[in-house]
């Protein structure tokens, strides 16, 4: 687990590791990460590391900077570092944050960004924004003809039967030594064979952290993923859509609101006001978000009825059919430990600050920055609006409603739907626009880009 605070910290874990070799990482605007080796020469090279950066060149990784002026400092954010747990060599990793020439953080960074999406979510709120993710991938290898699983029928089943349960068990462990945060992992529904191949389909899913802490996690989940599934000599992919019929791959954000350090999720039982308002921020800007969430053309391929898969503005408790989830939060007066444990004494614990709602629609082809930027200012946005709770309840479909039953298809035509297209998602950004721009959160050059690139995928 991760320990590292400060600058002290960094210094006292590389020189108990003797470690050799440190590696910065950060992320430009395609959302991959990148890394700068150093090799470590004695204390001094590290400390002048830690304390003022390096250089890269800015105009290879960011659309929105001058060729004359190209020049940018990363530099260590020291809570991140950790002693990776890949290498054969003491290695220490850590993420870095952008800076320009003036020593200011760098605008256009989607980390940036980021970072002003939740100021900007504080000063309006007073509270906290708390989000995990449901990180969804496909492993895919050759064809084994033990221990078959019948097609779609995957969900949480166990070796044999679940072929790399061993990859993403050292996935997790790998992920928990670089100091993410795994509330746990399992084998998901997708499940099948195509021309000689095994497609098998799994999840790890964190807990609920600090917006930017909870980016940083997922960036470097993928990172750590990518490098196991190549040891195992398997591919890894966080692609939303494999093949037409499977099942497909999800990034689901839960998001959870703090206040003074306590929950405003849930009050006797029930969810807050607070709560709804922030998800009538989501249903204003639903049909903006996936411009941010799923920009590419083959996330359109996954978001389809019938496939547990978001496409109209709604909201439910329990229900995968709807674009926002409240998933069981344990609100209620129960006591269930005692009652399978015959013996155990009442806990009478409240575990009320469990309670999460959850967005489905994006997936990890998204730029985990931006994406968790883009919630958090339509969430910001629902406190912003004046009939936010009038908003929550024309878009609350009940308890077990699928409204992609023939039956309800009323409801389903009262409803907005979500852009079907790269397009169409761009469009929908243009006429949201002030939801991200408000507060100097994304530019307008931002925006404009990132239509542009949905056009013309």
């Amino acid at each position: 687990m991760n320990r590292i605070r400060t600058k002290r910290d960094l210094v006292k874990l590389c020189i108990r590791n003797k470690v050799e070799v440190l590696n910065f990482h950060y992320c430009g605007w395609d959302g991959h990460l990148k890394t700068l080796n150093f090799a470590i020469r004695d204390r001094k090279h590290l400390l002048s590391l830690l304390e003022a950066g390096e250089r890269v060149d800015g105009s290879s990784l960011f659309p929105f900077i001058e060729a004359g002026r190209s020049d940018l400092y990363v530099v260590p954010k020291y809570r991140t570092a950790f002693l990776n747990p890949l290498e054969e060599v003491p290695t220490v990793d850590v993420m870095c944050s952008f800076f320009d020439r003036d020593g200011k953080p760098f605008e256009s960074a989607p980390e940036t960004v980021l970072s002003k999406a939740a100021k900007a979510f504080r000063e309006v709120t007073g509270m906290e924004m708390y989000t995990m993710g449901e990180l969804e991938y496909y492993i895919i290898g050759p064809e084994e003809p033990l221990y078959k699983v019948p097609d779609q029928k995957g969900y949480h089943e166990s070796k044999p039967y679940c072929k790399y349960a061993d990859l993403r068990t050292d996935a997790m462990r790998a992920i928990t030594a670089a100091g993410g945060t795994v509330k746990y992992a399992h084998s998901e529904v997708g499940n099948f064979t195509l021309d000689g191949m095994n497609y098998e389909q799994n999840e790890i899913e964190f807990t609920a952290v600090p917006i930017e802490q909870a980016a940083d996690e997922l960036v470097l989940a993928k990172w750590l993923m990518a490098q196991i599934a190549a040891r195992y000599g398997v591919e890894i992919s966080f692609a939303p859509k494999i093949a037409a019929g499977k099942a497909g791959s999800g990034l689901h954000v839960h998001m959870r609101f703090t206040r003074n350090g306590k929950s405003v999720m849930t009050s006797g039982g029930e969810l807050t006001d607070t709560a709804k308002t922030a998800i009538a921020g989501l249903m204003d800007a639903g049909t903006s978000l996936p411009a941010w969430g799923n920009p590419s053309k083959i996330s359109f391929q996954r978001l389809v009825p019938h496939q547990e898969a978001p496409t109209s503005l709604c909201w439910s408790f329990s229900n995968r059919s709807a674009l926002v989830r409240v998933p069981l939060g344990w609100t209620g007066d129960v006591e269930m430990a005692s009652k399978c444990n015959p013996g155990e004494r009442l806990l009478r614990k409240d575990f009320s600050d469990k309670q999460t709602f959850e967005w489905r629609a994006s997936d990890a082809m998204a730029d985990i920055y931006l994406l968790m930027a883009s919630l958090c200012c339509a969430v910001r946005h629902g406190f912003e609006m004046d009939n936010a709770l009038g908003i929550s309840e024309r878009t609350y479909v009940g308890l077990g409603v699928n409204i992609h039953d023939a039956s309800n298809s009323k409801l389903m035509e009262s409803l907005e739907q979500l852009p079907a297209s790269t397009s169409q998602a761009a469009d929908e950004l243009e006429k949201d626009r002030a939801i991200y721009t408000s507060r100097g959160v994304f530019s307008d050059s931002m925006v404009d880009y990132q239509e542009n690139f949905l056009r013309n995928l």
